[in-house]
């Protein structure tokens, strides 16, 4: 925990201590890409500690922190307080949130916003959920997708006993990662979720980087329509009918 682990060049994650939702303990994961300047760009970032200060100093200078959802920011001022020169990018519903848990958080730009990371990290913000708004980022050079809490996909093994059942009632254990069931119910637009599923399936990534449980070294295309694969059905079938039919024909 909390000590940068390479995943590819230029690319690193970093466990984090777990942190409860609803009272069931989830794992983090914080997410740093070297950008072609050599600045640092953090997504999700995990607590800082006085011993990853200086490992994360030594990878190169911290430009960005990235808050992609509006749950995943408690790990920032820390940051802020180690690296002041950084910009902190932030989701919609961060700042309320933050606000109405009394932490203390500066933010500087609105992920909305032109991002300068444009031209190395795609950027989407996941449609259909008035309530969940969620950006979710591509690295082009390492192919690699980096979500946060749209898949999870908990290792049920390191769990206490007791929260298992609760991990597998939602869906979200490492045989079946995807969104977990609470959550998807938030997203009343089906058809605005299945959109932004294809709008990452075309960025043709080769693995999946997740804040929380078990990341997917490979395959990463197939693990995206196994886990949406409800939202994508009907367009999957459709295209099957388009085939057959061109075939009779």
């Amino acid at each position: 925990m909390n000590v940068p682990k390479p995943v590819a060049d230029g690319l690193w994650i970093v466990d984090g201590p777990s942190v409860a939702c609803r009272g069931i303990p989830h794992p983090t994961r914080a997410t740093i890409v070297r950008l072609s300047d050599g600045t640092l760009w953090v997504h999700s970032p995990t607590p800082m500690t006085e011993d990853m200060a200086g490992t994360i100093g030594a990878l190169g200078p911290v430009a960005y922190l990235v808050a992609p959802n509006r749950l995943h920011y408690t790990g920032i001022p820390t940051w802020q307080a180690r690296f002041p020169d950084a910009e902190t990018w932030a989701a919609p519903g961060v700042a309320d949130r933050a606000a109405a848990e009394g932490v203390e958080l500066r933010i500087d730009h609105d992920l909305d916003d032109l991002a300068p990371w444009q031209d190395e990290i795609e950027q989407h913000l996941v449609a259909g959920s008035a309530r969940h708004r969620e950006f979710v980022f591509f690295h082009r050079d390492s192919d690699t997708l980096i979500l946060t809490d749209i898949i999870q996909n908990f290792e049920t093994v390191h769990l206490p006993p007791w929260v298992r059942p609760l991990i597998w009632l939602s869906g979200a254990d490492d045989s079946d990662g995807r969104m977990p069931s609470l959550l998807r119910m938030s997203f009343r637009d089906k058809a605005a979720l299945a959109d932004s599923v294809e709008e990452m399936i075309g960025w043709a990534p080769r693995r999946i980087i997740l804040s929380h449980g078990r990341c997917y070294e490979g395959n990463a295309v197939s693990e995206l329509e196994r886990a949406f694969r409800r939202e994508l059905r009907s367009r999957r079938w459709g295209e099957a009918s388009k085939v057959i039919r061109g075939g009779q024909d």
